[in-house]
């Protein structure tokens, strides 16, 4: 079976490749990927058996990635490569995906490569909801929408807007419904995000510009939002000068 390998590392690449030629009925593909982009199109030009997918590469991750292929007709099967980490393994148990943990062992990929599968949306999604327990905050935002199940990367977020039982997440590329509360999203990502509204919670790395209205009224503007303020309760007021100060 062909397998592509894609990691942003080269050292990684080449570990990977050098055990994939110790297990028997399995080859690395001569090219290998570096990023998201380059996966998809040598995924469209080759078409391996299995896919070795980092998760965190600039761009696309591996993530993103992986729900890309879950569109195709006849995606290859995928076995993401993650960190150590207790979040990650209890998230991609709980997914019931196929993985393996950095620095991987041959035994572990001779292993993942036997039960490799094509995993779908839900799985993914699954791997961006919280685990019990608590843990790490999430990487990846997972929301329903037409498309189906569609994965946001927790640095492409601008901002989270409560209305009624939902909340609207606001990403680089549009919009998404969430059936999330917004004092559990605050509680988990209050280290990226501030409150700035009863209803609203911004990117601190988004911040931009804190102005007065003629009113006396104060809007927030957010890189990436084309001069399209939000509204600053008065009580939040000196919390976010105060932030502002720090960044």
């Amino acid at each position: 079976m062909n397998v592509l390998i894609v990691d942003d590392e080269p050292l990684a690449r080449e570990r990977l490749q050098r055990l994939l030629g110790e297990i028997e009925g399995y080859r690395a593909l001569d090219a290998a990927a570096a990023n998201g982009e380059e996966a998809l199109a040598l995924i469209d030009s080759l078409k391996p058996d299995v896919v070795l997918l980092d998760i965190r590469m600039p761009g696309l991750d591996g993530l993103q990635v992986a729900a890309r292929l879950c569109e195709k007709e006849a995606p290859p099967a995928v076995i993401f490569c993650t960190a150590h980490d207790e979040f990650a393994l209890e998230a991609f148990q709980v997914s019931a995906v196929g993985y393996v943990v950095k620095p991987v062992r041959r035994e572990d990929l001779a292993e993942a490569l036997h039960k490799a599968q094509r995993p779908n949306r839900m799985q993914l999604a699954a791997l961006t909801r919280p685990q019990a327990g608590g843990g790490e905050p999430r990487t990846h935002i997972s929301a329903r929408t037409r498309k189906g199940i569609e994965l946001i990367p927790l640095e492409q977020v601008l901002y989270f807007i409560a209305d009624h039982k939902y909340v609207t997440l606001r990403h680089s590329g549009g919009e998404v419904l969430l059936d999330e509360p917004l004092k559990a999203l605050e509680d988990e990502f209050g280290d990226r995000f501030v409150r700035i509204h009863r209803n609203a919670l911004v990117s601190r790395e988004r911040i931009e510009r804190l102005q007065r209205t003629p009113l006396g009224h104060f809007q927030l503007y957010l890189k990436g939002l084309d001069d399209q303020a939000l509204t600053v309760s008065r009580r939040h007021v000196a919390g976010v000068r105060k932030l502002m100060s720090n960044l």
